[in-house]
């Protein structure tokens, strides 16, 4: 821990979780076709480079897979959870206790 020009010491700063879900998580259009007054042709989704920790959203995935680790679903006949064996804990979820 570093000390502040007041003398206390604190952590290191990192943004918010809900600000690392945001960038984390590329949400889909709300229009099918595009925004308001967009060009017809224009092709739609992400316009920027994929990060390497970037997905899409989806209603059917958990948010923070952390909590869920190692756990089946329920649901007879459901999907794999698609866990990640080879991590324990998923950013910015690191303070999250096991």
């Amino acid at each position: 821990m570093e000390r502040n020009k007041y003398g206390s010491t604190q952590d290191q700063y990192t943004d918010f979780a809900n600000v690392e879900t945001m960038h984390k998580y590329v949400l889909p259009e709300d229009l099918p076709e595009g925004p308001y007054g967009s060009p017809i042709n224009r092709k739609l989704g992400k316009s920027t480079p994929w990060d390497e920790d970037q997905r899409n959203y989806s209603a059917f995935n958990y948010e923070n897979k952390t909590l869920h680790q190692d756990l089946p679903r329920q649901d007879p006949g459901s999907h794999p959870t698609h866990d990640d064996s080879r991590t324990e804990q998923e950013t910015p979820y690191h303070d999250v206790p096991q």
